[in-house]
């Protein structure tokens, strides 16, 4: 492929860097921005400038409407009954449309177009049921951010409650996850999609004669050697996003796959000792592995009474869609060419909650489709920046808070919106964000080529700023 699969305007090798200008906010196509100079035998890219924020959390506080921090624990209660109510409907209407589907009450020509009526039914069943389901996933994630009401115990009751009844180990998930929070985009400490290094791949060393360090200038040999360490095939991208969409959930609780690479091998969710809990916590990941017990049982029950059949198609199809929705909604929220990581001199609170994308999840597939989709999922994807500057906003309020941010950063230069979430985006995004260089205290991911598209524009100074209360 070398150095023509790429679409964007491009820059020479011999044009000064001050002719590199902003890239736009919406994500550019797959590699659509590199060009060979045939003098040098290398690729230059014109690299979209991010402009590192140095804004204290405060400030980002104040311009979001104080009543949007208000939390009801009966109008949060509401969205789960409306949840729990459209899945029931959508069970009642599979069960009654699979009913007529009997030689008896319809003809078909074939008698194997039974059987594709019938599993197509239930598989509408369980991508919309699905949907919803991860509605109720937001909701029990929002208990854990103590975002449901003004009563932690209501919000831990509830989350644990909700969660248990996904699968999910609900305090385990709710400590790491606030530990996400405060660290977000930060290389050393964030606790999940922490992109991989250069070394940690086993690529070659970085070679400052033959690569820019930032990713807008590498000779044809490295591009030949990266590609050949890494690949970049279409199968390949649609075989590793698919079984990191399937698989993916279950992977980060069991086996910490894609989380914290400083953790040792073995950690996950269920160890009370594990290194990301603290010793006070023994308990309460004690209560999260019996929530899970308890759903086990439950499952094991109800197959051993209905049949596994009955069980995959009503329980277990949706809880597959779940988690791959969840895992589909966080990757596009944190992953992107478009999106810097930190490491510990240049990362701030208010910089890692601003390292995220808002997407509208399904709005690849037009403007009611986008609306479903953010109908059914409480709005997690579409108002995710305001959700890391301030996670206790209930999904009621996000939608007017994010707004307000937006108003407020509209001149800083930040990105804050990505194209639409969906199963192209993530294949574009698993393609183009393949690793990010061992040294550099703001760093852009590179892709199979060692080319990156954003570089970083940092403030004459920088604010140091936590501003985040993680939950014990």
């Amino acid at each position: 492929m070398g150095a023509k699969v790429c679409e964007l305007r491009l820059l020479f090798a011999s044009l000064p860097r001050r002719f590199v200008a902003p890239l736009s906010h919406s994500p550019p196509s797959s590699l659509a921005m590199a060009r060979k100079n045939d003098d040098d035998n290398v690729t230059v890219v014109q690299q979209g400038v991010y402009p590192v924020p140095d804004l204290p959390i405060k400030d980002l506080l104040d311009s979001i409407p104080r009543h949007c921090f208000e939390r009801s624990a009966l109008r949060s209660g509401l969205y789960i009954v409306w949840d729990s109510f459209v899945i029931v409907c959508l069970y009642k209407a599979a069960t009654y449309l699979d009913s007529f589907v009997d030689p008896s009450t319809l003809s078909l020509p074939s008698p194997h177009l039974y059987t594709f009526a019938h599993v197509a039914i239930w598989a509408l069943y369980g991508f919309w049921a699905g949907l919803f389901a991860t509605g109720l996933w937001v909701i029990g994630h929002e208990c854990g951010h103590q975002a449901f009401s003004e009563s932690k115990t209501i919000n831990n009751t509830v989350g644990w409650i909700v969660h248990s009844a996904l699968g999910v180990p609900y305090h385990a998930w709710r400590i790491t996850h606030a530990k996400h929070h405060a660290s977000t985009g930060h290389l050393t400490q964030d606790q999940v999609f922490v992109p991989s290094t250069r070394s940690e791949l086993g690529l070659p060393p970085f070679d400052p004669a033959k690569e820019d360090l930032l990713g807008s200038r590498v000779t044809e040999e490295v591009k030949r050697e990266l590609w050949e360490a890494l690949g970049d095939s279409p199968i390949g991208a649609v075989m590793g996003s698919a079984s990191y969409l399937l698989g993916g959930w279950p992977a980060y609780i069991v086996m910490n796959s894609s989380g914290q690479k400083r953790y040792p091998k073995g950690t996950n969710h269920f160890d009370p000792s594990a290194p990301m809990f603290a010793p006070h916590h023994r308990g309460q990941i004690i209560a999260s592995n019996v929530g899970i017990l308890l759903w086990l049982v439950g499952i094991a029950t109800s197959i051993y009474l209905k049949g596994f059949l009955e069980v995959f198609k009503v329980y277990l199809v949706p809880y597959l869609w779940v988690n791959h929705w969840l895992v589909l909604i966080t990757f596009l929220q944190h992953t992107d060419p478009l999106l810097p990581h930190y490491r510990a001199p240049e990362h701030t609170f208010a910089r890692g909650a601003l390292a995220t994308l808002d997407r509208n999840l399904l709005g690849d597939l037009g403007s009611v489709m986008a609306w479903i989709g953010s109908h059914a999922t409480n709005g997690i994807s579409e108002t995710h920046v305001l959700h890391h500057v301030s996670s206790k906003i209930p999904h009621y309020h996000a939608w007017e808070a994010s707004h307000a941010l937006k108003k407020r950063l509209a001149n800083a230069g930040i990105p804050m919106n990505g194209a639409p979430g969906g199963w192209a985006e993530v294949y574009r995004v698993f393609k183009e964000c393949k690793f990010v260089e061992d040294e550099g205290d703001v760093v852009f991911f590179k892709n199979a080529y060692g080319l990156a598209k954003m570089r970083p524009q940092l403030p004459e100074s920088s604010a140091s700023d936590s501003g985040i209360e993680v939950e014990k």
